[in-house]
């Protein structure tokens, strides 16, 4: 099946690289906030292009072309084989280094498609935000951190939101040895100097960067 052994092993060799480089883990997208994704990995932000995504994107691509050259057969099959293992693997892999090894902040899954945040005024300068945020510590110690709030811009002139949550005192956390639960931040906001922002709206797939001590995640 394989006839060059060669440009099989440099194959596989570019496309591990080209998943170890995207790696999902500690933060949920290793080269930052993505407008465009191919095959998970990002390449397009409202920065203009990510050269380090499209950089791993030619060497995955590389990576396939060399194992259809190193093959005698089962190109088609290889082809989609890469293709899954490069979605579901590094997910899975991540996923699993949190049940088993991790600890700190490292241990803690975060459900952001379950997420929310509710902002209205409730006076003329005065804004409440509410968030829901789903947490859940796989590790057998207890976890502690803070969280922070930051919006994805598209434009530069779109309103302030889920950041204004950052005003105050930092939201603190602590979960349990191995507990789920949803934690419920409350804050009105000041926002007599803020030019920009939102009056009233909702949010989902939160996103946040938790922290403890000198580690952070961007989730």
């Amino acid at each position: 099946m394989i006839k060059n052994k060669k440009l099989f092993l440099t194959s596989i060799v570019l496309i591990v690289i080209s998943m170890a480089l995207n790696f999902p883990f500690p933060h949920e997208n290793r080269l930052g906030n993505a407008g465009v994704m191919i095959l998970n990995i990002p390449i397009n932000s409202a920065d203009g292009f990510h050269y380090t995504g499209i950089f791993i994107l030619l060497l995955l691509l590389l990576g396939m072309v060399l194992l259809h050259r190193s093959l005698e057969k089962y190109h088609l099959r290889s082809f989609f084989a890469v293709i899954i293992i490069v979605s579901l693997l590094p997910p899975s892999l991540a996923e699993a280094y949190q049940k088993t090894l991790a600890n700190g902040i490292n241990a803690v899954s975060y459900i952001k498609d379950e997420s929310q945040c509710k902002f209205v005024m409730i006076g003329e300068d005065t804004l409440q935000g509410t968030c829901e945020l789903p947490f859940e510590n796989y590790s057998n110690d207890e976890v502690s951190f803070t969280i922070g709030f930051y919006d994805t811009y598209l434009f530069e002139e779109d309103v302030k939101m889920l950041s204004l949550m950052n005003s105050g005192k930092p939201s603190n956390v602590k979960l349990l040895p191995n507990e789920a639960k949803v934690v419920r931040i409350e804050k009105e906001i000041d926002v007599s100097k803020i030019k920009n922002h939102v009056e009233n709206g909702e949010a989902a797939y939160v996103s946040i960067i938790i922290k403890s001590g000198d580690k952070n995640r961007k989730l």
